[in-house]
């Protein structure tokens, strides 16, 4: 926006506004970790400070930067391949020579002084049960705490889970007498309304009736 948002009338020509100083301290503050900054420009800028950007920011561990002129290389009379290739060479370039410095600087898996966290477990997935099948009551017993691997009634189990290779492995009363495009059996009364397979997650776009 050429300064016209974030640049205030108390800031004289040759002068960073604070939200200019603070985006230079803050690429600078990212060479101290192995990441490249590319930053895509569209439309007709003013672009002048982006390449101060790429090419004058001082006291940094690394080049870290690259500015890509989108536009300009989209406007180009040259065939949309050669704009393809031209705007993904100018965008990659550097990248090479930024990961050989991240491994002179030995930034790569470098431990830092940050508290460690335990990272909670994911959610038990939760499916919706489908009309028309029969509702199993869920039990939990007492002192389980969170994040503890538990049984959910709706979530179908595997294969290997079932007694029964023919009982439905969303409801476990019902004999399988759908199959879905991907292989996986269920009822017809719970595969009826399923937009994904509740086993490998993938698309349902065929339904197959066994009988």
């Amino acid at each position: 926006a050429g300064g016209q948002v974030t640049r205030s009338v108390d800031t004289g020509n040759g002068q960073l506004s604070p939200q200019e100083r603070e985006t230079i301290d803050a690429i600078v503050k990212a060479s101290d970790y192995p990441l490249s900054i590319v930053l895509v420009g569209v439309g007709d800028g003013p672009w002048d400070m982006m390449r101060q950007f790429d090419d004058n920011i001082p006291s940094r561990a690394f080049d870290n930067f690259q500015f890509v002129n989108f536009t300009e290389i989209m406007s180009r009379p040259i065939p949309t391949s050669k704009k393809e290739a031209e705007f993904a060479l100018s965008a990659l370039m550097e990248i090479p020579a930024q990961f050989k410095a991240t491994m002179n600087l030995q930034l790569l898996g470098k431990q830092r002084g940050f508290p460690h966290r335990s990272v909670l477990p994911p959610p038990v997935s939760v499916y919706r049960q489908p009309s028309g099948c029969s509702t199993v009551k869920q039990t939990q017993s007492p002192g389980t705490s969170y994040g503890s691997p538990q049984k959910n009634a709706s979530a179908p189990r595997q294969d290997s889970d079932v007694g029964d290779q023919q009982t439905c492995p969303i409801c476990w009363s019902e004999a399988k007498n759908l199959a879905f495009g991907c292989g996986h059996q269920t009822c017809a009364d719970c595969g009826k309304d399923l937009k994904v397979c509740p086993l490998c997650q993938r698309a349902i776009s065929t339904r197959i009736r066994l009988y």
